[in-house]
């Protein structure tokens, strides 16, 4: 990755706010957006204003930093987030990581849409990652080593916070909001998987299918912040539903979930305070 463009992108954010100390983060994927509601919003800056995240380009993100409050707790939310497939490189996709771990974050929240593999996660249901299996045939610490992503050789045996996990899921059937733990499989994109893949896929022991977190939870979990991976089932994977897949369907489900998502989160910020 180009070190100097993630140091510019960080220094734009420090110019803008000197003062903030968040001390997590939330990394808002495909139709979250409306989950940065609950957040009491000091400031906002425009992705395409940052160098090195740039504008987003896929519908459902909304391309913008918000410096905010939840519970006591102050963050940066990143509503929507870069992929790798647009093309623009990994910078975007870590850019988020690397101003976190500067600003002396101790822990970030990533969210996606996901496919449905497991029978009983149908759209609607929120997956919390236990693990994962990274089939986008690369990640971004591909390349020369950079001491502040962590080790050469990151221990990837628990990426993702047990205790982060067990909150949201406690919190999730507080509020009658069907969520278990699974495994995430992530692929490049942007194209929506084969049913002869989603057959592979459920073999490998997959729960869900999506084209995002993986790379920003590897080097989060890498740099020492302590991650919480959230999937929204979004529709069943190709081949294990009843039509054609479309965006316009992620989107549509997805805004129906985020208001039910909304108070499990501000649940887990509070233990996020307490932690």
């Amino acid at each position: 990755m180009n070190r100097s463009l993630l140091d510019a992108g960080w220094a734009s954010v420090r110019r803008r706010w000197p003062a903030a100390r968040p001390r997590c983060g939330l990394i808002l994927g495909s139709g979250w957006g409306a989950v940065a509601d609950a957040f009491s919003v000091r400031d906002s800056l425009a992705y395409a204003e940052v160098p090195g995240l740039g504008a987003a380009s896929v519908a459902g993100h909304e391309g913008r930093l918000i410096w905010g409050d939840l519970a006591g707790v102050e963050t940066f939310v990143f509503q929507g987030r870069r992929h790798v497939y647009e093309g623009a490189g990994w910078e975007p996709v870590a850019l988020p990581v690397f101003v976190l771990r500067q600003a002396g974050a101790s822990a970030v929240a990533i969210t996606n849409a996901a496919g449905g593999l497991a029978e009983d996660l149908e759209p609607g249901a929120f997956m919390a990652l236990s693990d994962h299996i990274n089939l986008m045939g690369g990640h971004p610490l591909i390349g020369p080593h950079d001491p502040d992503w962590g080790p050469r050789f990151p221990d990837l045996t628990q990426v993702y916070a047990p205790g982060l996990r067990r909150a949201f899921l406690e919190a999730a059937a507080r509020h009658g909001c069907a969520a278990r733990a699974g495994i995430y499989l992530a692929v490049s994109g942007p194209v929506f998987e084969t049913p002869a893949e989603v057959r592979a896929f459920r073999g490998l022991g997959a729960d869900a299918v999506g084209m995002s977190t993986v790379p920003e939870a590897v080097l989060a979990h890498a740099s020492g912040l302590r991650v919480l991976g959230v999937s929204c089932i979004s529709n069943r994977a190709a081949g294990l539903g009843t039509g054609p897949l479309s965006h316009d369907d992620v989107q549509r489900v997805m805004a129906a979930a985020a208001g039910r998502v909304r108070p499990v989160l501000a649940e887990v910020w509070l233990e996020l305070g307490r932690s």
